[in-house]
C-alpha cells in the first residue's frame, strides 16, 4: 500500500481500526444514554451496568478510537513533513498490534468490574504497564523518524504530536503510580485530597493533550492539504503551541470547586483556564482563517466542512471551559449534566469530526485512489452527526441548568423546593433527546464504515500515481 517509501501499512491498520473502534464505542455511549432513561435496560447484569459500561464508553472513544486516529494520522504526516519513512517498522508494528491488544483487554475487565476508579485511568496495573510499554515504542519511532529528517524544518503538527506524546507519557506513568494487591487489584500510591489533585492533573490534561494537543496536530496538517491552502499564519501556529502547553497543565483544580482542595489552589485553576482561552482561540482562528479567500470550497467539498465544522466546534468548547470554570458559573454546572454537554460538544464536535474528516482524507490515498467511494455518502454523513451533536448538547445545557437552578432552589424557611429524586424525573425527557442524538452520530458511523469498505474493496478500479513526498 502507498508509494513504498512510506511504511503506510500501519497508518491504514489504525485507520481502519478507527472506524471499528469508533463503531463499538459509540454503540455503547447509545447504550447507556438508553440506560440512563429506561435503567431497566441493564437487565439485572452487573456487566451490562451502567457503572460498568460507562468507562468502556470513555475508554473506547478516547484511547480505542481517538488513540487509534491519532497514531493513524501522526504516523503519516510524519512521514511525509520529514521525507523519511518511519524510524521502525517493527516498532510501528508493535505499537499497533499492542495497542489493540490493550483495547481488548480494557473490553474484557472493565464490564467485569476491575476498575482503579480513576476517571479516564480505570485500567488496571497489568494493563498499564502494557500502555507504557508500547507508548515507549511509540515515542521512540515517532521521534526517530524526526531526527533522521531529510528537512531541516520540524512542521507544527509534528510539534502538537510530540507534545501530545511525551505529555501523555507523562502523566499516564505519575497518575498511575499504584501498589498491587493481586493480579488486577491495586491501591493508588496517593490518598484523599492528593489524590483527587493528582487524578484531576491527569484528567484535564488527558483533556488538554490527548484530545487537544494531539489532534490540533490534524488540525494543521489535514486542513491546509484538504483546502490546498497554506495555514492562515504560520506564527500564529508557533504562539499557539507554545502557549497552549504551557497554560494546559495548570488548569486542572477546576475540577475540584468547592471540595477539600485549597482554594488557592481552585483559584489557581481557574485563572489559568481562562487564561487559555486566548491560545485556545488563537488556534481556532488559525484553522478557520485557512479557508481565507477560499470559502467557496465548503459548498462541494464535505471533507473539509468536517474539518471545519470540528474547528467551529473546538472554539465553542474551549470558550465554555474557561467560563465553567468560574467558581460562581460552576456553583450551578458543577455535577450537572451541562458539563456533560459540555465534554460532549469537545469529543463529538472537535474530536470526533476532526478524525472523521482526516480518515476520509488519507484512507482513499492509502488505497491508490484520490477520493472515498461516495461523496454522497460523507455529506449524508456530516449532516447526520451534525444534527446528533447539537441535539445532544442542546439538550444536556438546558437539562444542566435546569438541575443546577432546581438543586439550589429553596422555599422562605430555609428547605429545599425540590426533592433530588424530583429533579430527575424533570430531566427525563432531555434524556431521550440525548438519546436520540447519540444514535444519529452512531448511525454518521455506521454510513462511513459502509463508505470505507466500498473505498478499500473498489481500489482496483482507480489506480492513480503517488505524487512524490511534498513538504505540507
Amino acid at each position: 500500500m502507498g508509494s513504498g517509501v512510506y511504511n503506510d501499512k500501519v497508518v491504514m491498520q489504525f485507520a481502519v481500526m478507527t472506524i471499528v473502534w469508533g463503531l463499538v464505542g459509540m454503540l455503547v455511549g447509545v447504550v447507556i444514554a438508553a440506560q440512563l432513561a429506561w435503567p431497566q435496560l441493564n437487565f439485572d447484569t452487573p456487566w451490562l451496568t451502567y457503572g460498568r459500561l460507562r468507562p468502556l464508553h470513555t475508554n473506547a472513544v478516547i484511547f480505542a478510537f481517538g488513540g487509534c486516529a491519532l497514531f493513524a494520522t501522526s504516523y503519516y504526516v510524519v512521514q511525509r513533513t520529514c521525507h523519511v519513512r518511519l524510524f521502525s517498522d517493527k516498532l510501528a508494528a508493535f505499537t499497533f498490534w499492542g495497542w489493540q491488544a490493550i483495547i481488548v483487554a480494557a473490553a474484557v475487565s472493565l464490564p467485569l468490574g476491575y476498575t482503579s476508579g480513576k476517571e479516564y485511568a480505570e485500567l488496571e496495573w497489568p494493563i498499564d504497564i502494557a500502555i507504557t510499554l508500547v507508548w515507549v515504542a511509540y515515542a521512540v519511532n515517532f521521534f526517530g523518524t524526526l531526527a533522521v529528517r531529510k528537512v531541516k524544518h520540524i512542521y507544527v503538527a509534528n510539534w502538537f504530536f510530540g507534545a501530545f506524546i511525551l505529555t501523555v507519557a507523562l502523566l499516564h506513568v505519575v497518575n498511575s503510580a499504584a501498589l498491587p494487591a493481586g493480579p488486577m487489584k491495586s491501591y493508588s500510591a496517593y490518598a484523599g485530597v492528593q489524590d483527587a489533585m493528582v487524578q484531576w492533573w491527569y484528567g484535564h490534561n488527558a483533556v488538554g493533550f490527548f484530545l487537544t494537543a494531539g489532534f490540533l496536530g490534524i488540525m494543521y496538517y489535514f486542513i491546509p492539504k484538504q483546502a490546498n491552502q497554506p495555514v492562515y499564519s504560520y506564527r500564529l501556529s508557533i504562539v499557539h503551541f507554545w502557549a497552549l502547553i504551557f497554560t494546559y497543565m495548570w488548569a486542572g483544580p477546576h475540577h475540584l470547586h468547592y471540595t477539600a482542595l485549597p482554594d488557592w489552589t481552585q483559584s489557581l485553576g481557574m485563572v489559568f483556564s481562562l487564561i487559555l482561552l486566548a491560545p485556545s482561540w488563537g488556534g481556532m482562528i488559525n484553522g478557520i482563517m485557512t479557508l481565507s479567500g477560499a470559502w467557496h470550497k465548503l459548498r462541494d467539498d464535505p471533507v473539509l466542512r468536517f474539518l471545519i465544522v470540528s474547528v467551529s466546534f473546538y472554539g465553542m468548547s474551549t470558550f465554555e471551559g474557561p467560563m465553567m470554570s468560574i467558581k460562581t458559573v460552576n456553583a450551578l454546572s458543577h455535577y450537572t449534566d451541562w458539563t456533560v454537554g459540555h465534554v460532549h460538544s469537545g469529543a463529538l464536535g472537535w474530536v470526533g469530526m476532526v478524525s472523521m474528516g482526516a480518515m476520509y482524507y488519507l484512507i482513499p490515498r492509502m488505497v491508490g485512489r484520490t477520493e472515498m467511494a461516495s461523496k454522497d455518502l460523507i455529506s449524508l454523513h456530516f449532516w447526520t452527526a451534525t444534527i446528533g451533536i447539537v441535539l445532544y448538547i442542546a439538550a444536556m445545557w438546558i437539562a444542566g441548568v435546569m438541575q443546577g437552578l432546581m438543586w439550589r432552589a429553596v422555599n422562605e424557611d430555609g428547605t429545599l423546593t425540590y426533592t433530588f429524586v424530583e429533579s430527575v424525573k424533570a430531566t427525563f425527557p432531555f434524556y431521550v433527546v440525548r438519546l436520540l442524538g447519540g444514535v444519529l452520530y452512531l448511525a454518521g458511523m455506521v454510513l462511513m464504515a459502509v463508505n470505507v469498505w466500498m473505498t478499500i474493496s473498489g481500489r482496483k478500479r482507480e489506480v492513480v500515481a503517488i505524487p512524490a513526498p511534498a513538504h505540507a
